[in-house]
């Protein structure tokens, strides 16, 4: 009789009261015991239960990794481990997920695979790799309108710095004609959301009547509101260690007739904040060593935390002071005015634009 064990059996002798036992070795019969100890194991012994997890498990940890990661590099460590992970990491949920570090790409690894995986991201409903493919499509590929789309799909799921591209675009003409009241339209969308730069764009436009009815006190308002944002943000990054508390107890502090520098046009001479990834490509691929050459008719927009160049020629306005600085917006005209330019300036007597008139907008 074969017992529970599985490792002996009980031959009852006729007539005889002894009980005979005997090992049962046979390949047929193998030890139950054993192998469920086999189970979850190496070759080498060593147990290895990543097999067993559920694919739901590796991709709820593969989705806090990619909205948590601090670099690409980050994740493509995890694609090159193993051949499942590499399918895991790479289905549209986790992509969906991923945040702006992960998909900050960098004009000098620029390349196939790199313009591959953006767009996977991008299919998945990626809002940071959508407006990010767009603005290197748009301005760096020259393809505008898959660039122009890519970033409309962002700006459909309410990602401000793509409306506020958008506006741009739409104030500057570039992908054809001007629009000012679709770019007011989108600058207001972008600014409900809280971005600085559509915000004092939108209370320049105001207060010069640019796409909009003349409005002179409520763009006073946004430009405040901008100043305070802006405030806000360096505290939030590195508090009171930059900005001297003289600033943030505003009434006691008086500049330029008597007033908060928060009141003013320009708001506080706060450090410059870091240029968006999408931004920072720009500027690599026209500026950086080995960078893209740019159309000598055409201009880089002076901001240096911007990056956009000219679709076409005296497509930017240039300072009415000095005339050698042009800027793709009236926001990045302030905020270049306010970090270095106010200094640099001096004004000119007649100067002229390659034989042609200045467009002003």
């Amino acid at each position: 009789m074969i017992t529970n064990r599985g490792i002996c059996c009980l031959s009852l002798g006729v007539g005889s009261d002894s009980v005979k036992r005997k090992a049962v070795d046979s390949p047929e019969m193998p030890c139950r015991k054993r192998a469920r100890n086999l189970q979850g194991t190496t070759g080498e012994g060593r147990c290895d239960f990543f097999d067993s997890l559920p694919d739901d498990l590796v991709l709820c940890i593969l989705c806090k990794l990619s909205s948590t990661a601090y670099c690409p590099a980050d994740f493509v460590s995890v694609l090159i481990t193993c051949k499942r992970l590499n399918g895991l990491a790479l289905s549209s949920l986790v992509l969906s997920k991923a945040c702006w570090r992960m998909v900050a790409v960098k004009a000098k690894n620029w390349s196939a695979s790199t313009h591959r995986f953006l767009k996977l991201c991008a299919d998945a409903g990626n809002l940071e790799a959508c407006f990010i493919l767009g603005m290197i499509r748009f301005y760096c590929l020259q393809k505008r309108a898959s660039g122009a789309s890519l970033m409309a799909k962002a700006a459909i799921g309410c990602h401000a710095p793509a409306l506020y591209s958008l506006a741009v675009i739409q104030f500057n003409g570039s992908s054809g004609s001007k629009d000012l009241r679709a770019g007011v339209a989108l600058c207001v969308r972008a600014a409900f959301l809280g971005h600085v730069d559509a915000l004092r764009e939108l209370g320049h436009c105001l207060q010069d009547g640019y796409g909009v009815k003349r409005n002179i006190a409520e763009g006073r308002r946004f430009l405040i509101q901008a100043n305070a944002r802006e405030l806000a943000h360096v505290l939030v990054a590195c508090p009171y260690a930059v900005v001297p508390t003289s600033w943030i107890d505003w009434p006691n502090n008086r500049c330029d007739g008597g007033g908060c520098v928060l009141l003013s046009d320009f708001g506080c001479n706060v450090p410059a904040p870091a240029p968006h990834p999408a931004n920072q490509f720009l500027l690599d691929w026209f500026t950086g060593p080995g960078g893209a050459d740019l159309d000598p008719d055409f201009r880089l927009c002076s901001h240096p935390g911007c990056g956009r160049p000219e679709t076409r020629r005296h497509e930017f306005r240039r300072c009415s002071g000095c005339g050698r600085v042009n800027y793709c917006s009236r926001a990045c005209q302030a905020l270049d005015w306010k970090l270095r330019h106010k200094t640099e300036c001096s004004p000119l007597a007649r100067w002229a634009v390659d034989g042609g008139a200045i467009e002003e907008r």
